[in-house]
C-alpha cells in the first residue's frame, strides 16, 4: 500500500534553514507528481509546492525564492529545502500524492520558526 513518511522538521530561528524529506513506497514514484502542503493551527491546509514527473515545479507565492522542491527517483524521495524561514512558515508540513483520483498523505512533520 501507499506510504508517505515525512521527516526533517524542527525548531529554527527566523532566517534559518531546514530540509524536509518524504520517503514514498507502494507505487511507481517516478511517474507521479508530488506536493508539499502545510497547515498552521486554526488555518486551512495550503499547498506549498508541487513537482511533476518531469521536474516541473510550482510554488505558493509567499515561498518563491526561499523554498525549493526536488525529487530523487532512485530513492523514492521528495524534498523541500526551506531557506530564510519566517515565523509565518510555522506549520505541520505534509507530503502529498494524488494517484488515480485518490489523495494520500503522510503523517506530517512540525516546523517551528521562532522570532
Amino acid at each position: 500500500q501507499v506510504q508517505l513518511v515525512e521527516s526533517g522538521g524542527g525548531l529554527v530561528q527566523a532566517g534559518g534553514s531546514l530540509r524536509l524529506s518524504c520517503v514514498a513506497s507502494g507505487f511507481i514514484f517516478g511517474i507521479n507528481a508530488m506536493a508539499w502542503y502545510r497547515q498552521a493551527p486554526g488555518k486551512q491546509r495550503e499547498l506549498v509546492a508541487t513537482i511533476s514527473s518531469s521536474d516541473s515545479t510550482n510554488y505558493k507565492d509567499s515561498v518563491k525564492g526561499r523554498f525549493t522542491i526536488s525529487r530523487d527517483n532512485a530513492k523514492n524521495t521528495v524534498y523541500l529545502q526551506m531557506n530564510s524561514l519566517k515565523p509565518e512558515d510555522t506549520a505541520v508540513y505534509y507530503c502529498n500524492l494524488n494517484r488515480r483520483g485518490y489523495g494520500y498523505w503522510g503523517q506530517g512533520t512540525q516546523v517551528t520558526v521562532s522570532s
